[in-house]
């Protein structure tokens, strides 16, 4: 069996959706054929039963990002796999690739097993750093934590402390 890994250059991620129940159907068959996954998963607790049971869920249910090379032809077998229902197509002809900065957030916030891990917390008090934006490599100091994931933190501008609001995803503790 080949791995399609040798052309990582050209490569790109898609969203491949699945029939109902077909998410183990569909990942046996993909790796079969040599596609690289990823389904990123999170722990979970429901009740059944009376009783609360925990366990992992995928993270978009239905939902499976493949790896592959579009200039190939193989691709085409994906749409006929047991378990899949079909590639997400946007233009109405061929796959819609995700945009890489998409999988390399996901990725980064997963685990080597694939399981999305828990944002960092941010208190008032804490230095980040922040990733994204105008304000991109400066470094503050978390003044308050509002709701909807936005933070205030003051950031030394010229001699004098400036607060800038900002998403929690678009910043890193120190």
């Amino acid at each position: 069996m080949t791995d399609r890994a040798d052309t990582e250059d050209t490569r790109r991620w898609y969203l491949v959706q699945l029939k109902p129940n077909g998410l183990a159907r569909a990942e046996t068959n993909l790796k079969r054929q040599g596609y690289t996954l990823f389904m990123p998963r999170m722990p979970r607790s429901r009740r059944r039963s009376g009783r609360f049971v925990s366990g992992l869920e995928p993270v978009f249910p239905g939902y499976l990002f493949v790896c592959f090379d579009p200039a190939q032809s193989g691709w085409r077998a994906i749409n006929s796999t047991y378990g899949v229902a079909r590639l997400v197509v946007l233009d109405g002809q061929t796959p819609s690739p995700v945009p890489q900065a998409i999988i390399d957030g996901l990725r980064a916030r997963c685990g080597d097993d694939g399981v999305l891990q828990p944002r960092a917390e941010v208190r008032p008090g804490d230095k980040v750093r922040t990733l994204s934006g105008p304000f991109a490599d400066f470094v503050g100091t978390v003044e308050e934590v509002r709701p909807g994931d936005r933070a205030i933190l003051l950031m030394e501008f010229m001699g004098r402390e400036t607060r800038i609001q900002s998403g929690l995803d678009g910043l890193e503790l120190m």
